[in-house]
């Protein structure tokens, strides 16, 4: 009988955790599939050819749908999981419409500067062992200063991005705003006060802690096993065991290179 359970096929967690985040949020049961694109796990004949033809994570896996794009997949479980967990589209048409604009708005203005620009020249390129554009990094934060400012506005005058209340707006935002570790950048953000307490009521969200959970261990495995494991399970709570398993990404000290390793993540259920 075939695996029926809901599989999110993850790449680079800095850019796929609005997903998970998502997931998390309608309280579904799921399992993280982590793909090592730098090895070309996404560009093999299986993968383009059941997943995605592009060759890009994330990929969503639900029944006998195979759905790619962050944007595409949440509003799909949005609609199709509407009565589970937290509602994240409104029903009243000029609401929803407010949520598309600003959808809009993260797609067009802040995506490509926090999470194409900064993301990319302040974390991958670390992992990468690439030198970071200097110059890119400064005119990618002015620009996202002038965008924090319209944000800081918008949020002193109601208490989420798109209105009174949590929608897929803020869960798209918030994982990039928390992934912004460079000091000065996170100064960006927690100058303006506004900006800062939603950051930190999103933060307190127990989907968004989950989230955390989930990415930490692959982070902590990074750091400490040197290798990122191949999967996760959403109803995994505890780490109590390492045991053996499969090819995985390691990061040495001086380049980033591929090594075997044998790695499977035990949990223990709360």
């Amino acid at each position: 009988m075939a695996d029926s359970k809901m599989k999110l096929h993850c790449g680079w967690f800095f850019l796929n955790s609005a997903a998970i985040f998502g997931i998390s949020e309608k309280g579904l049961d799921f399992q993280l599939v982590f793909v090592d694109w730098i090895a070309g796990e996404s560009k093999t004949k299986t993968f383009l050819s059941t997943l995605n033809p592009f060759g890009e994570v994330l990929v969503l896996e639900d029944g006998d749908l195979k759905l790619s794009e962050s944007k595409a997949i949440m509003p799909y479980l949005a609609e199709q999981y509407k009565d589970s967990g937290t509602s994240l589209l409104p029903d009243d048409p000029k609401k929803r419409a407010m949520v598309g604009m600003c959808m809009e708005v993260d797609n067009n203005q802040v995506l490509p500067y926090i999470a194409l620009a900064l993301i990319k020249q302040l974390i991958i390129k670390l992992y990468q062992g690439l030198a970071t554009d200097v110059t890119s990094v400064q005119e990618n934060k002015e620009k996202l200063s002038e965008i924090l400012n319209i944000y800081e506005t918008r949020l002193g005058e109601s208490p989420y991005l798109a209105g009174e209340s949590f929608t897929l707006v803020d869960l798209h935002h918030l994982p990039l705003m928390l992934n912004a570790e460079e000091e000065e950048l996170k100064n960006l953000i927690y100058s303006r006060p506004n900006v800062a307490a939603w950051v930190e009521k999103m933060k307190s969200r127990p989907a968004w802690l989950k989230t955390v959970v989930m990415k930490n261990h692959i982070v902590d495995l990074m750091k400490h096993c040197r290798c990122l494991p191949k999967r996760l399970d959403s109803s995994c709570h505890e780490l109590t065991t390492i045991v053996a398993q499969k090819t995985a990404l390691a990061i040495s000290t001086d380049s980033l290179r591929l090594i075997c390793v044998d790695i499977i993540i035990v949990y223990k259920s709360s």
